[in-house]
């Protein structure tokens, strides 16, 4: 059978991977496919690069328009990333009857319902195959999870550690004990953190991938616009250890879940029972668990990012479009429903999203004090699980109060805790941390 041929736009880190993947396991890939898996065409701006990665082995050009213009090309794979260029050449591949393989997240969260609508009027109704198990997890096959594992499921919750920037600094500041902007420091030095981090240490870029599992989990359209994003910049280096001391690990999450009202979509820091496999996960590596009605709990675990592991995974894309036959309207559904059944289950605000919280709070240490706190999370119907009241340093007046809520309404902590904050005898701004069971 006749080579799938594959043009490439980009040929950074994951680029370079991609290629090193293909050439080495070729033989593999033709086993598996019953076809092999050529890339003959790259574009990068640094040819020089470009060519000292792929040699003589595919041509190389500057524009990747060029690419996407070639009657040759099967496929296209877009590493280029963001919402600008990428976009134009991806619905420029699309309209010129090219499957497209991407790991662009960003783009497929904020205009993946464009891309896939125009991917499946593709060709005069035959359609095209837009696939990014790349852009979630690295090398973790999640994508292919939600979207042809669990099938038979109505999925319940999807929870994962996503970004293994923030995971690298969180793990970082448990076991050192130091201050975030300490570790961030480390983490860049180190290369796990970018020159600008704010995409992974303000939870975007988790809140991106919690896009594409939340649409995929339960059939509604991608609407990362409706996420609550809160990312690990606030956190103290005491709350982690008071987390520890208390049996939980605080790690940043993307949790969507379905509930009786919507769809809860969210990116927040939390805390986790320390007996639960996923609050062990450590350093750079990413995890997700999935909750289905037939399977219970399962669990995912690997390397989210790094050339070889996110190539891994752009490179079985390659092979289910290299597998396929007949139109790519026949297909699995890029985003695991058929287009005509997405659903219009909303996606809640946080105002109304249940869960159970960490409070913590400087108080002055005196009598009454705890009193009044509990009087007022009572008045907003917010039942306590545990209280922890630390003693004060000789010589200071002042001391942590430490509060664990049972599952309540958002809202009405944020109601409270207005309350509570305005008690002379509260300093400062309550810390609050929202804490999962994940059970």
């Amino acid at each position: 059978m006749k080579a799938l041929k594959v043009g490439l736009l980009g040929i950074g880190t994951v680029g370079s991977g991609v290629f090193t993947v293909l050439t080495r396991n070729q033989e593999e890939i033709v086993r598996r496919t019953g076809r092999g898996i050529e890339i003959c065409m790259v574009a990068d701006l640094d040819t020089a690069r470009a060519t000292a990665v792929v040699g003589n082995a595919a041509q190389v050009v500057n524009d990747a328009r060029a690419v996407i213009a070639n009657p040759e090309i099967d496929v296209v794979i877009e590493l280029i990333g963001g919402y600008g260029i990428a976009k134009a050449l991806v619905l420029e591949a699309i309209a010129a009857g090219k499957h497209v393989v991407t790991a662009n997240k960003a783009l497929l969260a904020v205009h993946g319902d464009e891309i896939f609508a125009a991917a499946a009027k593709a060709r005069n109704g035959q359609g095209v195959m837009v696939l990014f198990e790349a852009a979630v997890a690295g090398g973790i096959p999640i994508i292919k999870t939600l979207r042809e594992g669990l099938t038979a499921n109505r999925i319940q919750w999807v929870a994962g550690i996503i970004n293994g920037t923030t995971n690298f600094i969180l793990s970082e500041m448990r076991d050192k004990g130091l201050d975030f902007a300490t570790v961030l420091k480390e983490a860049q030095h180190l290369g796990y953190a970018e020159a600008d981090p704010t995409f992974d240490i303000e939870g975007i870029d988790a809140a991106h991938k919690a896009t594409l599992m939340s649409a995929m989990a339960f059939g509604i359209p991608v609407q990362f616009d409706k996420a609550y994003v809160e990312g690990i910049t606030k956190l103290d280096a005491e709350d982690i250890k008071y987390a520890e001391q208390l049996g939980y690990r605080i790690k940043l999450l993307g949790i969507s879940k379905r509930v009786d009202a919507g769809i809860e979509l969210r990116v927040h820091p939390t805390l986790i029972p320390t007996k639960r496999l996923i609050a062990n996960v450590e350093g750079a590596m990413n995890a997700v668990m999935v909750q289905g009605d037939a399977v219970g709990t399962t669990l995912y675990y690997g390397k989210g990012a790094g050339s070889e592991p996110t190539a891994s995974a752009v490179v079985a894309d390659l092979v289910d479009i290299a597998r396929m036959t007949g139109h790519a309207s026949q297909a699995t559904p890029a985003l695991a429903f058929q287009p005509s059944s997405v659903s219009a289950l909303p996606i809640l605000p946080i105002e109304l999203v249940v869960t159970s919280f960490y409070l913590r709070m400087r108080v002055a240490d005196e009598a009454g004090v705890l009193a009044k706190v509990t009087g007022i999370l009572a008045e907003q119907g917010i039942s306590i699980d545990a209280v922890i009241q630390k003693e004060a340093k000789d010589g200071e007046n002042q001391t942590d109060l430490i509060i664990l809520t049972h599952d309540c309404l958002e809202g009405k902590v944020g109601m409270a805790l207005r309350q509570v904050e305005a008690l002379s005898s509260v300093i400062g701004s309550v810390v609050k941390i929202r804490k999962e069971e994940l059970a």
